[in-house]
């Protein structure tokens, strides 16, 4: 069975401001990311390309030599970050195990992260959320996945904390 996993979750201010990925949430995160990639064994993950979670998610798939699939939701969604953001998010759409898809071209507007949230749920068979119950971008995507019945296998980040 060709199982393909999507990831949402929480940008670095809800997991503690580890924007360096370094810090009690993101090593939990890792590590329950690689678990659940163990448990399924995707032939394919699907990331939205964000700091926080996105990032941490596509470095796992990354790691575990997994097809990853960026859907990125407009062009240039990176140029305000901090340049280490950049240039972390450029070296993973370079890796050769990273497929770029931009789900809405042009300049960014806001409405275009919850197109490319519907899209990742669309291209999934199960979606992992690292999600702390919280209304946001990810409780939005989790709201989708349960409107398409999607399975979702949660991770609680403050489990972390």
């Amino acid at each position: 069975m060709s199982l393909i996993l999507a990831c949402t979750g929480h940008r670095p201010n809800k997991l503690g401001n580890e924007y360096d990925y370094v810090g009690p949430y993101s090593t939990y995160i890792e590590k329950e990311l690689l678990l659940a990639i163990e448990h399924f064994e995707p032939v394919s993950i699907v990331t939205g390309m964000a700091v926080g979670v996105d990032t941490i998610w596509a470095r796992c798939g990354i790691k575990a030599g997994v097809n990853v699939l960026a859907f990125i939701p407009c062009e240039g969604q990176e140029k305000i970050w901090p340049k280490k953001a950049q240039e972390l998010y450029h070296k993973i759409l370079s890796n050769e195990k990273v497929t770029p898809h931009i789900v809405s071209p042009g300049k960014y507007s806001p409405y275009k992260m919850q197109v490319r949230n519907e899209r990742m749920v669309d291209a999934c068979d199960v979606l992992i959320a690292v999600w702390n119950g919280t209304a946001g971008g990810t409780g939005n995507c989790v709201n989708y996945a349960r409107s398409k019945n999607k399975p979702i296998y949660r991770i609680d980040p403050r489990r972390a904390a």
